[in-house]
């Protein structure tokens, strides 16, 4: 990936990007969603190549927040960890980033698509909410979880694509739904590794409506009742994926980058109901090795 030429620095924000680790920043971030978002990774190789570092350090940047609930054993020091990145933030929209690869990657992108604060500082905000252990108690909460989230993570791809206003409300109301698909599919992909760690996130309504508890999911059950789980939440994310495509053609082309992940999303559902919602069924768990070559094409196809 070519460098791209960075913002205009001031003299105190050369000092913060010339520290120490602020060489090969770039391919940190790179490197980071190569091994922890592959899916993002190649989704991001696919926008002009303008957008392409930014859009490395926003996704990254979600990568090292995600990462938290997962890489501490208490809450007290995932809080903490969340606290360094609202400062992160502040500081950088200070012009005076830490010296830590993202953030001074995160920096740059600011700088130079002057991104909207409020959706970085939404998708930490959710994120620490989220290090409760508990699971959803509705479908609702997880569709807020995941419009705090990945929702707002689309916004800032939008921003760094340039396409912004009230013009582009359609790209907006695209995103908001491809978001939560996005956040539903991950909730429903991540079920039997968190199974594993002797934990479910899946919404409790929808569990207590087919009369499935979550030691149904632990011993990983796999009769009726436990399918029609699977079956209902995969169903939302079908839904939401519908709307944001019926807002097609009042969605700017140049907008059609930032939503490549409905191939990945749309692929997994299909998978899914190939198994008929069993969820833990190994096919499930193995990497598309055709996904680039779908993304390209969708790519090339101008759709989303």
């Amino acid at each position: 990936v070519r460098r791209l030429p960075g913002p205009t620095l001031s003299s105190r924000s050369v000092a913060a990007a010339s520290g120490p680790g602020a060489l090969g920043t770039d391919h940190y971030c790179l490197e980071l969603l190569r091994k922890r978002d592959y899916e993002g990774y190649l989704c991001s190789l696919l926008l002009p190549a303008e957008s392409r570092s930014s859009a490395f350090a926003l996704r990254a940047f979600n990568v090292e927040l995600a990462q938290v609930k997962d890489s501490v054993s208490e809450k007290t020091i995932g809080l903490m960890r969340m606290q360094f990145w609202k400062k992160t933030v502040e500081d950088i929209y200070c012009d005076n980033p830490p010296h830590q690869p993202v953030a001074i990657e995160l920096w740059k992108a600011v700088k130079r698509h002057n991104l909207t604060k409020r959706w970085l500082m939404k998708i930490i905000d959710e994120r620490e909410k989220n290090l409760d252990d508990k699971p959803y108690r509705n479908i609702q909460e997880l569709e807020n979880y995941a419009e705090n989230t990945q929702s707002s993570l689309l916004y800032l791809i939008l921003e760094i694509l340039e396409i912004v206003g009230i013009k582009d409300l359609h790209a907006d109301h695209a995103a908001s739904h491809i978001g939560k698909a996005q956040g539903i599919v991950t909730c429903l992909r991540a079920t039997p590794y968190h199974g594993s760690r002797r934990k479910v996130f899946l919404p409790m309504d929808i569990c207590m409506l087919h009369g499935v508890s979550q030691e149904d999911f632990l011993r990983r059950k796999q009769d009726k009742n436990v399918r029609n789980v699977i079956y209902d939440i995969a169903s939302q994310a079908h839904l939401h994926l519908k709307h944001a495509r019926s807002f097609h053609r009042g969605v700017p082309v140049e907008a059609f980058p930032a939503f490549l992940q409905t191939v990945s999303l749309e692929d997994y559902l299909k998978k899914i109901q190939q198994v008929d919602f069993d969820i833990f069924h190994p096919s499930l768990q193995q990497k598309n090795t055709l996904l680039p070559l779908s993304l390209y094409v969708q790519s090339w196809r101008k759709r989303y």
